[in-house]
Parts: structure tokens; C-alpha cells; sequence
């Protein structure tokens, strides 16, 4: 957080919309846990600028990013829009591993909502010392859907989820994605 004090100034002095959007992620991650409001404040500028400048890596980490925090502050529609993009730009780049980290927090986003059994899918493939160590959350994601499906129900929908092609995963996501935002826009109005 010392380091970030100052590097949105400096970021803003060089005119180069790459710069400054990257210190507005770096910015955010840097106070994600212990002042998430000015994080998402920072991200979402961050991210409104790399889609402004058609910067496609910074837009999908810093929706990878703003995916976890709004589910931390609350917004699960939010959420879910920002995981949306991640996955799919991580997908279409090729990239895996980043879209198993965003995997995890979908998962972690769908236990949230109760929605257990895609949670417990998408975790068996999302989940590995990576992921774990990128989206410490999904352990006790799956604790908690371990007690809440039980220990076998669990293993079989994560065996589900291990056992899925990358391109099947994100056609499931997307779907898990567009049923969880139905579900909260129809409770919502």
C-alpha cells in the first residue's frame, strides 16, 4: 500500500492510457483488503480506460479482478458481468491458467448464491495449487460445499467439472453465468 501511495499521480503525468490503467489495477489490488470501496473505485476507472483504449489484457484483469470484489462487497450481479468478460477474453488469448484463477471465483460467487452444484463443477476444474494460492477463497468455498452437498455428491460434481474440456468449461460458465443473472435480475425487480 506505501508503494501505491502516488503511483496514480505519476501514472496520470504520462498521458499513456496503458500506464495509468495498470496502476489503477495495481492500485486496487493493493487495497482490495483493507479498503475495498477505494479499491473498486480505482478498478473500475482502471478498466473503463483499457476498454476506452481497446487494451484487452489490462480490461481482463482488472474484470478479473473487480469479479472478486464485487462479490465481497455484495454486488453478485456485478460479479458475475465482470467474470463474464474475464473468462471469455482469457479464453480467447489462450490463457488458462488466469481463466482457472477467475474460474475459482466464479465458484467462490456461486456457493455465495447458493447455487452449489454448478459451484462444485466449476471448482473440480478450476482448482489447483494456482488457483488456490490466487483465490485463497475457493478453500473454503469448497469446504462449505462439501458440508453443504456432502463429501461424495462434492467428488462427483468436481470430477464432473475435472473431466470437462477447457471450451466445454466456459460454455458451462457462460451458462451458469447467464442462469445465476437471470435469477437475480427477476429478484430484483
Amino acid at each position: 500500500m506505501a508503494a501505491a501511495n502516488g503511483l496514480n499521480d505519476a501514472a496520470e503525468a504520462t498521458h499513456n492510457p496503458v500506464t495509468l490503467s495498470y496502476a489503477l489495477f495495481a492500485y486496487g489490488f493493493a487495497f482490495r483488503d483493507i479498503e475495498p470501496d477505494r479499491a473498486l473505485k480505482a478498478q473500475r476507472r482502471g478498466l473503463a480506460i483499457a476498454q476506452d483504449s481497446g487494451n484487452r489484457t489490462t480490461e481482463t484483469h482488472l474484470a478479473a479482478s473487480l469479479a472478486t470484489l464485487e462479490a465481497k462487497s455484495g454486488d453478485p450481479l456485478a460479479a458475475l458481468e465482470y467474470s463474464a468478460v474475464a473468462i471469455g477474453n482469457y479464453h480467447d488469448a489462450g490463457n488458462t491458467a488466469n481463466m482457472r484463477a477467475n474460474l475459482a471465483a466464479l465458484a467462490e460467487c456461486l456457493d455465495r448464491l447458493g447455487r452449489y452444484e454448478p459451484a462444485a463443477t466449476i471448482a473440480g476444474f478450476a482448482f489447483n495449487p494456482l488457483t488456490a494460492a490466487r483465490v485463497p477463497e475457493i478453500n473454503p468455498a469448497i469446504a462449505h460445499l462439501r458440508d453443504v452437498l456432502g463429501d461424495q455428491t462434492y467428488e462427483s460434481l468436481a470430477r464432473k467439472g475435472e473431466t470437462m474440456t477447457t471450451a466445454e468449461m466456459v460454455t458451462y460458465a457462460d451458462d451458469q453465468i447467464d442462469q445465476a443473472r437471470t435469477e437475480l435480475k427477476a429478484v430484483s425487480e
